[in-house]
């Protein structure tokens, strides 16, 4: 089952109420799902059977406090969250942050590097992180919440190396015994940490 995802893989797809600069706009996403159920992207529709879902985004798309505050899903997985973080003893208003980072609360999210769902799951993840269908927002969630555990276990608790880790993958972090200096990872971890003050203010 987890393997019907991998079609998925071409392009990005954020669906939703974003504010874009020209700069962040690029192609049309089109999509439709055979009788396997498999889902299929492309930028090139060569089907009647494709549709258009939206337009294809910048995996560093900076998404703004307005994007949540306007209402828009910000608060639709909040149960699957705490359900995640009773279970794996982490933080909602973490997991929250990285959510609104990861995926703007899209559960379709599809990144031009093959990330899936809510929190960005790579497919060869999938299994390890226990994950059947990485668009299924509870499936996501907590795959998501377990690996993010791990990655606090193994930082002892240090919130920043556990964030670039997640984004910049294993091995990044041990290589410079820091957070590696790459400008996506190094705003990824500054945008979290940004949404995750702010979701603590909001429930202290």
């Amino acid at each position: 089952m987890r393997f019907k995802f991998l079609s998925a893989l071409i392009l990005t797809l954020v669906l939703g109420a974003t504010t874009l600069s020209p700069a962040e706009l690029f192609a049309e996403i089109y999509s439709y799902t055979d009788e396997d159920g498999v889902r299929h992207f492309s930028n090139v529709p060569t089907s009647r059977r494709y549709r258009l879902c939206g337009p294809e985004l910048s995996r560093n798309t900076s998404f703004r406090f307005s994007s949540y505050s306007s209402g828009r899903n910000a608060n639709a997985y909040d149960a699957i969250i705490r359900e995640a973080c009773r279970h794996y003893g982490t933080s909602f208003e973490l997991v929250k942050a990285m959510i609104q980072v990861e995926s703007n609360f899209n559960p379709n999210a599809v990144s031009r590097a093959g990330a899936l769902g809510l929190m960005q799951i790579m497919p060869y993840n999938l299994n390890d992180f226990g994950v059947l269908d990485p668009f299924d927002p509870r499936d996501n969630v907590m795959g998501g919440t377990w690996y993010l555990k791990q990655l606090m276990e193994k930082y002892n608790s240090d919130l920043p190396l556990s964030l670039a880790d997640y984004n910049a993958g294993p091995g990044a972090v041990d290589k410079y015994r820091d957070i590696p200096p790459f400008p996506e990872t190094e705003d990824y971890v500054q945008r979290v940490l940004k949404f995750y003050h702010h979701y603590r203010n909001q429930h202290p």
